[in-house]
């Protein structure tokens, strides 16, 4: 019968408690990217509410800029395009 090879008890150690450390952050990684996309999930749904009294307002006041301390708000002016003529 042959020897058994074998890696000495200290370096299995380490090399078990490095596939260890390896794992769990592959599992972290994995609930990271789940807790993103919940994130990115809710924050799209922000974004759409905001749209949506944005939009209200447009509705209500026409273009407008309000400012987010006061509540005051002042008129957007659009600007009128300038028919070039052409020669």
């Amino acid at each position: 019968m042959s020897k058994e090879l074998k890696i000495t008890e200290e370096q299995l150690k380490k090399v078990q408690a490095q596939v260890k450390v390896r794992g769990q952050l592959v599992n972290d990684i994995g609930a990271v990217e789940a807790q993103k996309h919940e994130l990115l999930h809710a924050l799209n749904n922000v974004m759409q509410k905001t749209k949506e009294t944005a939009d209200e307002l447009e509705k209500e006041y026409g273009k407008i800029n309000v400012n987010l301390e006061d509540g005051t708000y002042e008129v957007v002016e659009e600007e009128k395009e300038e028919v070039k003529e052409e020669k």
